[in-house]
């Protein structure tokens, strides 16, 4: 609720705003409509909290055969996270469902709860599908599974303040959920209720299409409704080519008749304007769009853009999904044989992130222009937007070359001690075999290099994260006891596995903070045995001699610290862990 300071508070002062009308004011129904949606009863400039929204929805669910309500999850603070299920014969099983023949899609809405047009817009589509009977064709080959709200907490933390360049809903929700972790990065750990609650219904429903509902920060322009996904370089090529080929167009086409303005999706090369180029962004695993690319799950992720009045966004947002419904259906076999495709590919490498190309292309840009000006206040030039209208061209870089890519091993091994870790994946709908009996095999294991993790100041999304330098691997025969895991790669998800397993990818269990403990050590030495110790092994050891001076020589830190060269000796001791900073999932090498 907004307190008396912050009614007396003015609202950011944001850039021009031009007028925009368009045919799709014809889809909000009349003021008299007994189903009529509160946002719509507001002129689509507010937008209904929980509980109303949830009111409406199953008087709805009552009227509509064709729908059922669903309660997929409960958030932090109790709530229920609910699913709406639209199947023309208001089928509730997803075997069921797959039996039709239909396509099956997903879509949410306030993963940010700031962001919530989509579910306003998905109300107005559900009425419209089945009591209004104005869209029931769309049912005839696709069902929907619509999550209205996915950070429910989030979503009810409510203020006119929450979004100082978004145009809004008059109030709307928080960023991040009740513990302030934010749900879109959370694809690859899965620690949020929410995410997790959404991982399951993939798992469960295996849908066609995956719509993720947002809403833009960043830079003016003309687009109004802007939807990408990762490129046809990435980890599943076939389903890109699939949407550029045959959902935008028709997207685009729908969403222009419409009286909208589709684009790609947008980031500002420098962070504020589109003066040194846009970015066409690659996502890893923790975003929605790139854990969908790497699952092989067709995944468009949407951003509404901010500075676009409420009313307008909700309008294109119903729009895009009528479309996305409509194109899944009449094209569903298309769409399954590209899914099939990435998903039985099993390319050699896998990337774990990407870079820029080596020659950014350019791109025809509907821009808004805009000013720089020095700011008395920064004392720095910044952009001021005129709301005048622009196109230009301008360099599109693009993050469509590999980094670091990693071969794809036959298996991991996972001990039965880091169980959890099994669970883990488990929970991605990741295949993970339970060793029923004491294996002995060949396989790689990494030993990470001695430096320190840099965990950074401040915890990102609740995690320390750890960044380590190039592990080093050596293959042995290793022994582990009944009850450890296996993790084959040549299965639907086995990419994912990759990227969450290999310790130098950006979002594996690694990085994320997963395995912190082997980077501890547990035992250590006393002075009076070490030194006496360390005098005996340079007295009989000459190799190590000479290894020690050299280092002295090399490196005066170490000669000035004590305790660095008492360290150094101990690590060539057998007193010294040997697990010590050793990974210990193991990488099966292909035969």
């Amino acid at each position: 609720s907004t307190t008396c300071a912050q009614a007396q508070f003015p609202p950011a002062p944001l850039p021009p705003l031009p007028d925009w009308s368009g045919a799709s004011e014809q889809l909000i129904v009349q003021a008299d409509d007994p189903w009529i949606t509160p946002a719509e009863r507001t002129g689509l400039t507010e937008t209904p909290d929980y509980a109303e929204t949830m009111t409406w929805l199953d008087r709805l669910v009552e009227a509509a055969p064709e729908l059922n309500r669903f309660r997929i999850g409960t958030s932090a603070q109790g709530r229920a996270i609910n699913m709406i299920i639209a199947d023309r014969d208001g089928l509730t099983d997803p075997v069921a469902i797959a039996r039709t023949g239909r396509a099956l899609v997903l879509a949410h809405a306030g993963i940010h709860s700031g962001e919530i047009d989509g579910k306003d817009a998905g109300l107005m589509l559900l009425r419209d599908m089945t009591v209004a009977g104005e869209r029931e064709t769309l049912l005839e080959k696709a069902s929907l599974l619509f999550i209205p709200i996915l950070n429910v907490d989030g979503h009810e933390r409510s203020s006119a303040y929450n979004r100082m360049n978004q145009r809004g809903p008059e109030s709307m929700g928080w960023r991040t959920n009740a513990r302030n972790l934010n749900l879109n990065r959370d694809f690859a750990r899965l620690d949020t209720r929410g995410v997790r609650a959404l991982t399951s219904v993939v798992k469960r429903w295996q849908p066609d299409l995956y719509l993720d509902l947002h809403v833009t920060d960043g830079a003016d322009y003309q687009y109004d409704i802007t939807y990408g996904w990762n490129g046809p370089h990435a980890w599943s090529p076939a389903i890109a080519g699939w949407l550029d080929q045959s959902l935008r167009p028709a997207v685009d086409r729908a969403l222009s008749d419409y009286g909208h303005i589709p684009g790609p999706l947008i980031f500002a090369a420098n962070g504020r304007d589109l003066s040194d180029g846009m970015l066409s962004w690659t996502a890893g695993p923790r975003f929605s769009n790139g854990w969908g690319d790497a699952r092989h799950l067709p995944t468009i992720l949407v951003e509404n853009h901010s500075l676009k009045p409420y009313r307008q966004r909700v309008l294109g947002t119903y729009v895009l999904m009528a479309e996305a419904l409509r194109v899944a259906g009449e094209n569903i076999d298309s769409l399954r044989a590209a899914v099939e495709t990435d998903r039985t590919r099993f390319a050699d490498t896998v990337p774990m992130d990407w870079q820029p190309g080596t020659e950014p292309g350019e791109i025809e840009f509907k821009g808004i222009e805009s000013e720089l000006e020095l700011s008395e206040i920064t004392g720095t030039m910044v952009p001021r937007w005129t709301g005048r209208p622009i196109t230009q061209v301008i360099p599109e870089i693009e993050l469509n070359q590999a980094g670091l890519e990693i071969k794809r091993p036959a298996a991991y091994l996972i001990p039965i001690e880091w169980r959890d870790i099994a669970e883990r994946l488990v929970a991605q709908g990741i295949r993970v075999e339970v060793v029923d009996r004491p294996l002995s095999v060949m396989a790689t294991r990494y030993q990470l290099p001695d430096a320190a993790p840099d965990t950074g100041a401040i915890p990102f999304e609740g995690r320390a994260r750890y960044v380590s330098g190039q592990p080093q691997a050596e293959t042995l025969r290793i022994e582990l006891p009944a009850g450890s895991f296996r993790v084959t790669t040549d299965q639907p998800l086995g990419t994912l596995a990759v990227l969450l397993l290999e310790p130098q990818s950006p979002d594996s269990y690694f990085q994320w903070g997963d395995f912190a403990s082997i980077l501890q050590r547990t035992e250590y030495y006393e002075e009076y045995a070490m030194e006496p110790l360390a005098r005996r092994m340079l007295k009989s050891d000459p190799a190590l001699r000479a290894r020690f001076e050299q280092k002295l020589l090399a490196e005066p830190a170490f000669a000035g610290d004590a305790d660095a060269r008492l360290r150094w000796f101990y690590r060539q001791t057998p007193y010294y862990d040997q697990t010590h900073r050793r990974y210990p999932v193991l990488r099966v090498p292909r035969s």
